[in-house]
């Protein structure tokens, strides 16, 4: 049997990424080049800057993904590309250049949901056994997702306002951190004490939504109560103290869907799930459950998750024709009651 390689392409928000799969299971390259230099002084990521980077790198990303896989253009079997969800101007580059890729190789090109690749980044770990309940914890998305076999998702509780990165990136702001803050909040975290009594949203209600807008105007209240009285607050405890309220809400809600859901395995995924003190949390208290979490390489965007997301899109045949198009709002199916 010859050997199969998947070329991935991910450029959803800010980083452009592609990589090389062999046969369904070994990342034989992952290249990532990051724009957040070019976003920190902004605070967050600018839509038009992120679309100019990824003109500027994607050619050279092809070239050295190709290259430190060992193998030849004509050797790629089939292009995986991400098409939603993420900013428009940043999708359309990686469409653009993926399709380009598939037209002038004559090979099958494989759409896949920025969301999905976040969650099948758990299959570097290990072979995953379905059903299964994925936490999917990034920038733009909260969402608990039951997975009834590979390729099937449906949504079965995510949030009703921000995102928990966002949350982070947002009270980082208010503390005056660089961007993106998650990494420097989580630090802090383990330096300070949870001494602030932060909201835990809808922690105790019997559904399986998440809200962290109340827990950001609750922080940021705090600190700028504290500022007109001219009180100065210990960075390391308001980053304990709100980091507690975060991880609060996402056991209690995970927890709340593994009774409504009984499965063998949790996968916990997506930019945030890189946090300390959330894997130390699952460590410690998800101890009848095989808990998967891929590597810190695989938690941020990359395309190796979107090589390793479309094994399956393929399997079934789910292929697209040269007229994919971005789709920024593209979710999974919600389950039904």
């Amino acid at each position: 049997m010859n050997d199969r390689y998947i070329l991935a392409f991910e450029t959803s928000c800010d980083e452009t990424s592609v990589a090389v799969l062999k046969n369904d299971a070994e990342l034989l390259s992952n290249v990532i080049a990051s724009q957040i230099e070019s976003h920190k002084r902004f605070g967050g990521v600018v839509p038009e800057v992120a679309s100019r980077h990824h003109v500027e790198v994607i050619t050279a990303c092809i070239e050295e993904a190709l290259a430190k896989a060992g193998i030849t253009e004509k050797e790629v079997t089939a292009v995986a590309v991400t098409y939603g969800p993420g900013l428009v101007g940043a999708l359309l580059v990686g469409l653009a250049a993926a399709k380009s890729f598939a037209w002038a190789h004559h090979l099958p090109l494989i759409p896949v949901n920025h969301m999905a690749g976040h969650l099948m980044a758990a299959q570097s770990v290990e072979k995953l056994e379905y059903p299964l309940l994925a936490l999917l914890v990034s920038g733009g998305h909260t969402e608990l997702v039951y997975v009834s076999e590979a390729g099937d998702y449906q949504i079965v509780g995510e949030t009703r306002d921000d995102a928990v990165g966002e949350a982070y990136d947002k009270v980082g702001r208010v503390m005056g951190l660089t961007y993106p803050a998650g990494r420097e909040i989580d630090e802090l975290a383990h330096k300070g004490q949870d001494i602030y009594d932060f909201p835990r949203a809808m922690i105790k209600e019997d559904n399986l939504e998440f809200s962290f807008s109340g827990l950001k105007s609750a922080f940021i209240n705090l600190c700028h109560n504290a500022e007109q009285r001219g009180e100065s607050l210990s960075k390391e405890n308001l980053a304990a103290s709100f980091q507690a309220a975060v991880l609060d809400i996402l056991m209690a809600k995970t927890k709340k869907a593994l009774e409504k859901y009984p499965v063998k395995t949790l996968v916990v995924a997506g930019g945030v799930a890189a946090n300390q003190g959330l894997r130390e949390r699952l460590v410690a208290e998800m101890t009848d459950i095989k808990v998967i979490i891929p590597p810190l390489r695989l938690c941020g965007d990359n395309a190796g998750m979107i090589a390793y997301a479309s094994v399956s899109e393929w399997n079934k045949g789910n292929l697209a024709t040269l007229s994919l198009n971005a789709k920024p709002s593209l979710a999974f199916d919600t389950m039904e009651e």
